[in-house]
C-alpha cells in the first residue's frame, strides 16, 4: 500500500468554460476512468470523513482510501487485480490486503461495505506551473457536470495558481468543497 497526501483547489465549470479550457489543452492525453464509490447503507464511512472507491483506469484497478488531515487528504492506494474486483461487484467479497486491515483497526466491518454508485470522469492531465492540472467531464446517475481541479503542494499556492489560469482564461473561479464522491452519493440520494 502506498500512502501520499492530496492536496488539490477545485472549481465547478459550466459547460462552454469547460470546452473553452479543454481547447486550450487540446494537445494533451485525454483518457477515462471509473470510479466505484463504496460505503454502507448507513454511510459509515461517510459519518468519519472517509471516502473509499475503487478506480478502473485503462484495464487496471486501485481501491483508494481517503482520511482527513489538516490540509488536504492522506490517501492510501492499493492495487487489486481485475478478479478481485469483480468478486467485490458481483459477491461483495471485499478484497483482502492492506486497506482491509487498516480499516478492521478502525472497527469497520468490511462485509457491511458495498459499491453505491459509480462516476466515470474523462479527464485531462497536463504538468502545470509545478503541480497537476486536472480537466474533468464526469458522468453519473445520468448528470454531467464540469470541473478544473489544481494539485500542488500546498492549499494556498493550489488555489493562487489555478485562479490566475482560469481569470486569464476568462472563467469565472469559485472553489468547490464538494468532492466527486459526495456529489455522486447525493446524486442517489446517499
Amino acid at each position: 500500500m502506498s500512502n501520499a497526501i492530496e492536496i488539490e483547489a477545485k472549481v465547478l465549470l459550466q459547460k462552454e468554460d469547460y470546452e473553452k479550457l479543454a481547447h486550450s489543452f487540446r494537445s494533451e492525453p485525454r483518457y477515462t476512468q471509473t470510479n466505484y464509490y463504496i460505503d454502507s447503507e448507513d454511510r459509515i464511512l461517510s459519518k468519519e470523513g472517509i471516502a473509499l472507491r475503487i478506480r478502473e483506469k485503462e484495464g487496471h484497478y486501485e481501491l483508494t482510501l481517503k482520511t482527513p488531515l489538516s490540509q488536504g487528504l492522506l490517501e492510501k492506494n492499493e492495487n487489486i487485480t481485475e478478479e478481485m474486483f469483480k468478486a467485490y461487484k458481483q459477491q461483495n467479497v471485499f478484497p483482502k490486503g492492506d486497506t482491509a486491515r487498516f480499516l478492521t483497526m478502525l472497527d469497520i466491518d468490511v462485509k457491511s461495505l458495498k459499491i453505491l454508485t459509480s462516476l466515470t470522469t474523462d479527464r485531462i492531465d497536463v504538468d502545470y506551473e509545478g503541480g497537476l492540472l486536472s480537466i474533468d467531464r464526469n458522468h453519473y446517475s445520468g448528470q454531467i457536470d464540469y470541473e478544473v481541479e489544481f494539485e500542488y503542494n500546498n492549499m494556498q499556492g493550489s488555489e493562487e495558481i489555478l485562479q490566475k489560469l482560469l481569470t486569464d482564461k476568462g472563467i469565472p473561479c469559485v472553489f468547490n468543497k464538494a468532492t466527486k464522491v459526495r456529489r455522486a452519493m447525493a446524486a442517489i440520494g446517499k
